[in-house]
């Protein structure tokens, strides 16, 4: 439920901002000091930040190695982004850059780390889904660094990874991802 709430809160608050655009301006914009938005993405925030590593805990259960590890971090840090919302000072704008960054790169790992565990165990369609999510997510993560669409480029990546944290666990929660994974 944390991506979904997370989605949700951005998707609303773009509908519901005075000024930001979600082509050119940050998701953090909608959680800035002043902005009319800040209450809803704090919660879309905290929804992310709590879910993520709940889900990440049945992760662990299902698929070995560092997957489990890299989304509990995804999550944390999102909590950290929004304890450091921006506009607050110089220092919290720069720590709030951390936590966004850190969230970022753990949030593409997620289904990387995810591929080989879940080839082996024969769960190749949600292998070849999280390589493709992890990709998308890293590459359009970069790309917010590069001209004026780091909005949209922070949107389609944070989406392509929150579609396969949201896959994974519906096939968890289906039973088509229970029996642990060898890592052999």
């Amino acid at each position: 439920m944390g991506p979904v709430g997370f989605v949700a809160a951005w998707a609303a608050g773009a509908a519901l901002s005075d000024h930001l655009s979600p082509v050119h301006d940050a998701i953090s914009r909608l959680a800035a000091i002043g902005a009319n938005t800040r209450p809803l993405m704090s919660a879309g925030f905290v929804a992310f930040g709590v879910g993520v590593p709940i889900y990440a805990a049945a992760l662990r259960q299902v698929v070995p190695g560092p997957a489990w590890v890299t989304a509990t971090v995804t999550g944390l840090a999102t909590i950290g982004v929004a304890l450091a919302p921006l506009d607050h000072s110089s220092a919290v704008d720069s720590l709030h850059a951390a936590f966004a960054v850190l969230g970022y790169v753990t949030l593409a790992a997620t289904p990387l780390l995810a591929y080989r565990p879940l080839m082996r165990g024969g769960h190749r369609r949600l292998a070849r889904l999280g390589a493709i999510a992890g990709v998308v997510s890293g590459t359009s993560l970069v790309l917010t660094s590069v001209g004026d669409w780091s909005g949209l480029f922070q949107r389609a990546g944070l989406t392509a990874g929150d579609v396969w944290i949201v896959a994974s666990a519906v096939a968890i929660l289906s039973g088509r991802l229970t029996a642990p994974i060898t890592s052999s």
